[in-house]
């Protein structure tokens, strides 16, 4: 063969669409979804399936040639992922979920056209891990721990499991922090995303109080979290349970990040970011060690509310029985 027919033939792989369908799931993300969808123009289908934003994000998503589909939730399940999955036309094979403040960076948009062209992955393969590095304070971290997620999926072979949280008031419309069954093997892609939320901080901490609500609900209850530790795999899932249990989580979350990670060598948004992680750990723990507090006073009789109007709220009560409106704002979790 020789250099000039090979030199063609890299250019027609070039320029061929990156043979996967692109989900990016929106509520209010006009500061991330240009970014977003700029580094989506590779791929064969970009959809933006939209929650009745505010913003201006549906206009960003047809401006910049992307299908807009609108997503209504009900309240029950399937959530926004799955039904994705159930719904959307894709012409693709391959479905690849990206958050609006997550990047596709060139190198994964080269590495996912090598996989996925023919003759693709083999029929064993089902589903791709993704990691995703953090942007803090506009530089890329180098160092500290990786976030690792099912996010390209073959079609027909993973489905998102049903958590019992839908008594949770402030859980959402889209999937929490758990995987997908998969039918197949898992792999694992080199290269990763960027994840780069350009909301303000005040954005983060609401988020991930409302997350920690969440979290702190089903810690109340382990038999909640039975689902979501069946869909991991059998490390990562012993992993789970003895973390679940470690005294001082939120330190050892932030020596984890900072020191044993080497995140001090990424400066200030290392620090940041460690920092970030504890906090998030911090408000899951004292949420959990508040609601078995309030279970034991209530049952020894007392309980202050007991006192006054001879109720008594079980243990997650306080995640579960609240009339704080169920808020569906943020296109992903993190």
């Amino acid at each position: 063969m020789d250099a000039a027919f090979r030199l063609s033939q890299g250019r027609a792989r070039a320029e061929a669409p990156i043979p996967a369908s692109v989900v990016v799931m929106t509520r209010d993300e006009a500061d991330n979804l240009p970014d977003c969808l700029a580094n989506l123009d590779g791929f064969a289908q970009v959809f933006v399936v939209d929650s009745a934003s505010g913003d201006g994000t549906a206009e960003i998503a047809r401006a910049q040639g992307a299908t807009l589909v609108p997503f209504d939730w009900n309240g029950r399940y399937p959530k926004k992922k799955q039904w994705c999955l159930d719904t959307l036309p894709f012409a693709c094979e391959w479905v690849l979920f990206v958050d609006a403040d997550e990047r596709v960076s060139p190198a994964l948009a080269a590495q996912l056209a090598h996989r996925l062209s023919p003759p693709g992955p083999p029929p064993e393969v089902a589903a791709f891990m993704l990691d995703s590095r953090p942007v803090v304070l506009g530089r890329a971290l180098r160092f500290g721990p990786r976030y690792s997620k099912i996010a390209l999926m073959r079609r027909g072979r993973v489905r998102f499991p049903e958590c019992r949280d839908l008594d949770v008031p402030t859980m959402w419309e889209v999937e929490g922090h758990y995987q997908p069954l998969v039918d197949g093997t898992v792999e694992r892609l080199l290269e990763h995303l960027l994840h780069e939320d350009r909301k303000p901080p005040s954005a983060w901490f609401s988020r991930h109080n409302r997350y920690s609500d969440w979290e702190a609900a089903l810690a109340a209850e382990p038999a909640r979290r039975a689902a979501l530790l069946a869909a991991e795999g059998p490390w990562r899932r012993l992993l789970k349970r003895l973390f679940a249990r470690l005294p001082a989580r939120p330190l050892f979350v932030f020596l984890h990040a900072y020191v044993i990670r080497l995140g001090a060598l990424d400066g200030l948004p290392g620090l940041h970011h460690a920092l970030a992680r504890a906090f998030y750990y911090w408000q899951i723990a004292y949420k959990v060690a508040w609601s078995r507090a309030e279970a034991r006073r209530a049952a020894s009789g007392n309980s202050p509310l007991n006192r006054q109007t001879g109720s008594s709220p079980s243990p997650a009560s306080a995640f579960t029985s609240s009339k704080a409106r169920r808020r569906t704002d943020s296109s992903g979790i993190r």
